[in-house]
């Protein structure tokens, strides 16, 4: 055969191999209803992936356009899979209301070389079942418990900073600064190993815990690195490699600690943890004082008696909960310490409640003084409505589902952006203002729809340690509004944002403490 003839004939193999892929995809049933969803042009075959497969910034951007050009549904293809974006109020209710649209997406397999089934990543029995066990590590009297290590890092943070301050302040770039410390608190409340300053671990952990997410979330949107042989071969396949093999040393050795910990005390601590039925109980043996014990204690309590938990599956945990809980808490506490420099009369009104609470106590952090912190609450809600620190949520519909504004036929993607539900207009009146009075005010409350605010998700599937960072997140600033003052040196709104597994400032981000002068306090 000619050789002209046979590149012809196998272009035009392939020309009606493609023609014939992209009528089935968007002729099938799913193609069909998507497809009536509004959404940006997309080229047959590619999709969106070309508007997609752009740098983090850009791709943030693109998502807050389609959000406005298309309020208050949108879908793109991404190659030939559909996903589709809800964000309106109503639809979130009929979602997060159902008990079977609760199965995670395909994203969130991408996790799963890090997380493997832990509790963000798990299903079905497996995922009740661990909720089960896990609940009580957050009920009120153990997060009580966690309040030593919460404290003991809140003056320790107080400490360096005055330190390092002059009576002008120092300048301080705010995420390394926190992250810090919430790394120390979820490792020494939750996980029960004393943390060191200046640990090369933890900081090969959070260096780790980056470079890996911005990694996820660039293969996410790129149909051909799904393939985890091809992603395999790839730099950014390497890369996550070596990220993985950091992330997974960090929590086999917090684990290996812990057990060593009940070995050499002969397990007479672990005995007095018990759980049955889904409950923990504390017992006192006598002159025998039970030792505090953390989260990961529940796990292997749970693991010595048979409940289905393995040392895969106390990784699992380890892995979920240490990253969950430092990482979210740390872009929490940044925003809410920008939006406080930035807003003097805001930050005055919370300073003077911390003040007058602190008072009585001698200056002295409870978990009886962080109840009564109401305003400084509504000023975390209201930074974490403007800039909730996950940036996406993610299932896949397990039935067709009528939801307000789309038909959504069973096994679409569905992508909840929380920053859109929390910035639109028809719910949040002037959206882009901080007001934290729109927390505390009965009659807002009492009108506020609520499926309008999902910082930890809602549901079934609700994050399971929201007490525990309102609790950090209420003592850490407490503690910094009690002893500084902070001044901007950057606004919230020229913070250029970038997603991976939270969101994150694309550029360092700065704030000013300036000490409140104190009896005793020197300064150079």
């Amino acid at each position: 055969m000619d050789t002209a003839l046979l590149i012809t004939s196998i272009l035009l193999t392939v020309f009606l191999i493609l023609v014939a892929l992209h009528s089935y995809i968007h002729g099938n049933r799913k193609g069909y209803y998507c497809d009536k969803i509004p959404g940006p042009t997309w080229y047959p075959i590619l999709g969106n992936v070309l508007d997609l497969a752009v740098s983090p910034e850009n791709f943030w951007n693109f998502h807050r356009r389609l959000a406005k050009d298309f309020y208050p549904v949108y879908k793109y293809w991404l190659g030939t899979w559909p996903v589709v974006h809800i964000y309106h109020p109503d639809d979130l209710k009929v979602l997060f209301a159902s008990s079977k649209n609760t199965e995670k997406s395909l994203f969130y397999d991408f996790l799963r070389p890090w997380l493997q089934n832990g509790l963000v990543t798990s299903e079905g029995n497996k995922w009740r079942g661990r909720r089960k066990i896990l609940t009580p590590a957050f009920h009120l009297h153990n997060l009580n418990e966690y309040m030593e290590s919460i404290v003991d890092h809140t003056e320790r943070m107080i400490k360096k900073l005055k330190t390092e301050a002059t009576s002008d302040g120092v300048i301080k770039e705010l995420l390394p600064l926190l992250s810090t410390h919430t790394l120390n608190i979820i490792c020494e409340s939750a996980m029960g190993i004393t943390t060191k300053e200046n640990d090369p671990d933890r900081e090969n952990y959070k260096m780790a815990v980056q470079r890996i997410g911005e990694i996820i979330y660039y293969r996410s949107f790129r149909p051909w690195l799904m393939n985890n042989w091809i992603f395999g071969l790839t730099a950014k396949g390497r890369e996550h490699a070596e990220s993985l093999k950091v992330l997974h040393d960090f929590a086999n050795k917090i684990i290996k600690d812990r057990k060593e910990y009940h070995e050499q005390t002969g397990g007479k601590y672990l005995n007095d943890f018990m759980i049955t039925g889904g409950n923990t109980s504390s017992q006192s043996n006598g002159s025998t004082k039970r030792k505090r014990l953390a989260f990961l204690d529940l796990l292997i309590a749970a693991s010595k008696q048979g409940l289905g938990i393995d040392d895969q599956g106390m990784r699992e945990e380890v892995d979920t909960f240490v990253f969950a809980g430092h990482d979210t808490t740390a872009m929490s506490l940044l925003f809410t310490i920008l939006l406080l420099a930035e807003h003097k009369d805001i930050q005055a009104r919370a300073r003077a409640e911390v003040d007058e609470i602190l008072k009585e106590s001698d200056g002295q952090i409870t978990i009886d003084e962080i109840q009564r912190f109401t305003y400084l609450e509504c000023c975390i809600k209201e930074a974490q409505r403007l800039y909730p620190s996950v940036p996406v949520i993610s299932k896949t519909t397990q039935e067709d589902t009528q939801f307000k504004h789309c038909f959504v036929p069973k096994d679409t993607i569905l992508l909840i952006y929380p920053i859109d539900t929390h910035r639109d207009p028809n719910f949040w009146p002037q959206p882009e203002i901080y007001n934290p009075d729109r927390f505390l005010l009965s009659e807002q409350l009492e009108k506020r729809h609520p499926f309008s605010f999902i910082p930890f998700s809602a549901g079934p599937r609700n994050c399971i340690g929201q007490k525990f960072a309102m609790l950090e997140l209420k003592s850490l600033i407490a503690g910094l509004l009690y002893n500084f003052y902070f001044e901007p040196q950057d606004s919230a709104a020229s913070v250029r944002i970038v997603p991976d597994l939270v969101i994150r400032p694309a550029h360092p981000v700065y704030v000013k403490f300036v000490p409140i002068i104190k009896k005793d306090d020197n300064f150079n």
